[in-house]
């Protein structure tokens, strides 16, 4: 009886996030690179029960990430032979979930760097209507410092955020998240094609976004640092926060008119 009510209550609430979605299809995207050891653990904890498609971009990796990928049974596997780096990878990712019909995209990366249990919440605020984009924030209560994140990394990303917020008009807590989710109206009207094929396309999105007019809607998410994680070094990090002032003024010059950038006019 216990386990009749327990399937019950199970049916109710998956048809509960189903409608919450309004029955668009869900499709999760997994951008990887070397990862081998965490990409079961992000894939067994994703909520298949709203999912309906995965697609995993490995992008040219040095360990067996494609094979354990297929291993678990997922069934849009791609793989490209030369690395195209992190931009070029979510390329990948988009093209493909655009291509086999999706209305909501997540972006989660299979590193187990951000928890999966949230892709119902961010799914469902898409599915609703309320925002066209969300994004996972590592800012918003303490999830930053308490995962392990470097201290200097903290500060870069509250300066930059302002410096961005500021130059932008807008006032998200931060802009170098990395889980992220898309309407596919998003995805098809910003030109996502021309964008860096390295870390600052995530950074050139956003601007993207909010130069079409599109509202981004945040909530807040636990982060966890840890060997297997990805991370990019401080030499990296470095050209990434210079790439990011150049966005926030290419994006300044453009609204003011002075400027006539492709990633906004292309």
């Amino acid at each position: 009886m216990y386990k009749l009510a327990a399937f019950g209550l199970k049916f109710y609430f998956c048809g509960l996030v189903l409608l919450m979605v309004n029955g668009k299809k869900v499709v999760v995207v997994l951008p990887a690179y070397n990862a081998s050891l965490t990409l079961e653990k992000t894939y067994k904890e994703l909520p298949l029960d709203i999912v309906d498609d995965v697609v995993l971009v490995d992008d040219a990796s040095g360990d067996n990430t494609i094979e354990v990928g297929r291993q678990l049974g997922i069934k849009h596997l791609i793989r490209h032979e030369k690395n195209k780096g992190y931009g070029g990878n979510q390329k990948s990712c988009y093209n493909k979930a655009l291509e086999i019909g999706a209305d909501i995209v997540i972006m989660v990366h299979p590193d187990y760097q951000y928890t999966p249990k949230l892709v119902p919440a961010m799914a469902s605020i898409i599915g609703q209507d309320l925002y066209p984009v969300v994004l996972g924030s590592r800012i918003l209560g303490k999830g930053a410092l308490k995962g392990g994140m470097p201290i200097y990394k903290y500060i870069a990303n509250r300066l930059l955020t302002f410096f961005q917020n500021t130059l932008i008009n807008q006032k998200l807590s931060e802009y170098h998240t990395g889980y992220r989710a898309f309407s596919r109206e998003v995805l098809e009207n910003i030109n996502y094609e021309v964008n860096s094929d390295d870390f600052i396309f995530d950074n050139q999105m956003i601007a993207q976004i909010f130069y079409k007019g599109y509202e981004i809607g945040e909530i807040t998410c636990p982060t966890k640092y840890f060997d297997e994680a990805s991370s990019i070094n401080l030499k990296r990090s470095s050209i990434y926060g210079l790439g990011v002032i150049k966005v926030s003024l290419v994006y300044f010059f453009n609204k003011l008119g002075i400027l006539k950038s492709r990633i906004f006019h292309a």
